[in-house]
């Protein structure tokens, strides 16, 4: 093949994976490992990713270790976190460390930190190597690609469509007697359970009592198949947690958490009512600037709880469904721009919407237009602060090594009390001359 010809080939092969990533990963399952590198290392970066995403995780797997050190640096940084991580833990250890040394140090905290599952978890008893078909392809096809893993603890085969999402399950058995052009669609049997990577093993045990499960799925927040809890794995399940019930029994759990002492409650807890403490008092100095204020308009200190109450709770609410993502795995640090830029908005739409109904009230009450302007705008300023804050806080905390859940609500007070107070006994100082023209 000549020059022009290769260069034409290489066009129709990069043109291919752009427009058509799917169809380019199933085609691509069906070639061996070092065919698949061969020609993924031949392409841009940036081309590869959205096959890569697509491609089946036993192929990954197999794949990963084949390609060049950049394009690996490339495809573990521009991946979702969530995609990256399940990759890395279906490697061995080697392999693995290998892959993680090719990364920026900031990407391998986040990825180790993602890779280290809570204790007890769905996420520390699975079986990340699971063999994963999609629902089109031939007993042939599925039958070569088993035979090519050379694996014979497979008992089942899970089904997913292009996006990693569970489809449905395969019995070996059905496959062995099916006809090679039958497609595994027509032997699909459907999922009994299916649990998340970061499900107790309460849960776990509890689905096995229900059904009657041989290997139980594990799927991450966007329910794309990540593991598989073995058998052996939940009979282990099923015996720790009855040795937990006995402990618990006598009042000897390892958790033991609304039972712990007095005196650990208070070492706790104490610290951080303090630091509460002076917070309140940093809220209290910024009303003490504008006391000659409030002292020439009482009304601004009838009005102070509502902007103040209002912020918090739009705040609160920005913290609840941020803490919510990272707790899940929703979302990960470095999602803190999309996150915070979304809580902006949503903090700016529902403050126009707060600000016109406490327009109406604050008229109906006080007749003074002059009010009504600087509640509406210290009600928009504070709510925007609020979710900016809501979703920030939690983020940064985990970042630095905090822990989110116990300090970030005494932060957001903070804020929510300062901005809300400041803006609108600010805007009330500016514009003090409305109000004295204001009729009383």
């Amino acid at each position: 093949m000549n020059a022009s010809a290769s260069a034409a080939v290489a066009a129709l092969n990069l043109r291919f994976l752009l427009d058509y990533p799917g169809e380019a990963a199933r085609r691509l399952e069906l070639m061996r490992a070092e065919e698949v590198a061969g020609l993924l290392a031949a392409q841009p970066p940036h081309a590869v990713v959205p096959v890569w995403e697509q491609l089946a995780s036993d192929v990954e797997q197999s794949v990963i270790e084949l390609l060049p050190d950049d394009m690996v640096r490339h495809l573990l940084t521009e991946l979702e976190p969530a995609l990256a991580v399940a990759l890395l833990v279906r490697l061995e250890p080697e392999p693995r460390q290998h892959c993680l040394a090719l990364l920026d140090p900031q990407v391998v905290a986040e990825l180790k930190k993602l890779m280290d599952y809570p204790p007890d978890s769905a996420g520390q008893l699975m079986d990340p190597r699971v063999v994963t078909l999609r629902s089109e392809f031939t007993v042939q096809e599925a039958l070569t690609r088993l035979r090519a893993l050379k694996r014979r603890d497979v008992h089942e085969i899970f089904l997913v469509d292009n996006a990693g999402h569970l489809e449905g399950r395969v019995q070996i058995q059905d496959l062995a007697m099916a006809e090679p052009d039958l497609t595994l669609q027509r032997l699909r049997r459907k999922i009994t359970g299916v649990v998340t990577d970061v499900a107790p093993r309460e849960e776990v045990v509890e689905l096995l009592e229900r059904s009657d499960i041989t290997d139980l799925p594990v799927v991450d927040f966007s329910g794309r198949l990540v593991g598989v809890i073995r058998q052996s794995a939940l009979v282990s399940a099923v015996q720790e947690e009855a040795s937990i019930d006995m402990l618990t029994m006598v009042g000897a759990s390892k958790d033991e958490r609304a039972l712990s002492g007095v005196g650990f409650a208070v070492k706790k807890r104490l610290p951080w009512l303090q630091i509460n403490l002076l917070t309140a008092f940093l809220a209290a100095s910024v009303v003490g600037l504008f006391e000659g204020t409030i002292a020439k308009f009482t009304a601004l200190a009838v009005l102070l709880p509502v902007v103040a109450g209002q912020s918090g709770n739009a705040g609160a609410q920005a913290l609840a469904v941020t803490m919510r993502g990272l707790v899940l795995r929703e979302i990960s640090l470095r999602h803190w721009p999309k996150v915070v830029f979304k809580e902006i908005g949503v903090g700016f739409l529902n403050g126009l919407a707060i600000a016109a109904t406490t327009a109406l009230g604050v008229y109906v009450w006080s007749r003074s237009i002059g009010l009504v302007l600087i509640i509406s705008a210290a009600m928009v300023i504070s709510m925007v602060a609020a979710g900016f804050a809501g979703a920030l806080v939690p983020i940064a905390l985990s970042r630095f090594g905090q822990d989110p859940a116990q300090s970030s609500s005494i932060i957001l007070t903070t804020v929510t009390d300062v901005v809300g107070f400041f803006s609108f006994l600010g805007i009330a100082t500016l514009l003090s001359g409305m109000l004295l023209q204001t009729p009383g």
